[in-house]
């Protein structure tokens, strides 16, 4: 019969505190805490081993196929279907399609973004999360570690060596 989890919270003060509560707690192989930030971090996230978003791969990629699709759109469209020269102006010709392309990636781009977003990101929780503070989203980094039950009590102790100011078990 497998052991119960239990959930260890410990609010923290400052950053740079949270930051030497999380990588205590990987380093003694508990895995990738939940951490809650009043504000965006690049410290917690190099903390937690997350790069960069991969969501900026998709714009690029939706920019470039839009990119491509506009001028192949417009210059399709008056070369091949509608050849019509009008003032001795070429038929196809850059400046007015550069618009249309323009607009096809803005357009492309948004939408890869936004399918992007969904595939790489996680759907919200509903119920509020065991070990949460309402205080961790207001002035307070908080770091919550999920554990078995007979290590949680290793768990606080790394939590109050890295400066928490509050551990709780739950």
């Amino acid at each position: 019969m497998s052991e119960q989890p239990a959930d260890v919270s410990g609010s923290f003060a400052e950053e740079d505190a949270c930051v030497a509560g999380i990588r205590a707690v990987r380093r003694a192989g508990f895995g990738r805490p939940r951490v809650f930030s009043p504000v965006p971090s690049a410290h917690i996230l190099d903390a937690l081993g997350l790069g960069v978003s991969p969501v900026r791969r998709w714009v690029l990629a939706g920019a470039i196929t839009g990119a491509a699709s506009g001028f192949a759109l417009t210059i399709g469209l008056s070369a091949a279907w509608y050849p019509h020269r009008t003032g001795g102006m070429p038929i196809v010709s850059l400046p007015p399609f550069v618009v249309i392309g323009f607009e096809m990636m803005i357009l492309f781009g948004a939408l890869a973004g936004a399918v992007g977003f969904l595939v790489h990101g996680s759907f919200p929780h509903v119920e509020a999360l065991p070990g949460y503070d309402p205080r961790f989203t207001a002035d307070r980094f908080g770091v919550v570690v999920r554990c078995p039950a007979s290590r949680a009590s290793e768990a606080e102790g790394l939590l109050r060596r890295a400066g928490a100011e509050e551990v709780v078990r739950a």
